[in-house]
């Protein structure tokens, strides 16, 4: 069987199909690497580098967290709240949970 001879226009069709569908897959490839790790692989494809944050903003920020963490320390809802008293059981209570489970107990044996 001989193989007929395709016109270049569909053989070029053809190969950007199959590169799109390339693309596709190493998407759906990176997708599920990430889902494994973690970490997401999809800056690496980028033609941009990562931002930097410059040292002066790291700074700026950094103060900005002391001032609300010192605002939070000495405002006036930093005082903790009084605990509550612990619940106790009353002796009738007790007295009412031991006679219910010997009830429960004397029914198991009798069955």
């Amino acid at each position: 069987m001989a193989i007929p001879k395709l016109p270049n226009e569909i053989i070029d069709a053809a190969i950007l199909g199959f590169e799109e569908q390339k693309r596709r897959i190493d998407a759906q490839i990176a997708e599920l690497e990430a889902m494994r790790t973690g970490h997401s692989h999809a800056t690496v494809n980028s033609t941009q580098p990562p931002r930097k944050m410059s040292a002066a903003g790291r700074k700026a920020i950094a103060e900005a967290q002391r001032k609300r963490w010192a605002a939070l320390k000495d405002g006036p809802d930093h005082q903790s709240a009084p605990k509550k008293a612990k619940r106790k059981l009353s002796p009738a209570g007790r007295a009412a949970i031991v006679a219910a489970l010997k009830k429960r107990w004397a029914a198991k044996k009798k069955a």
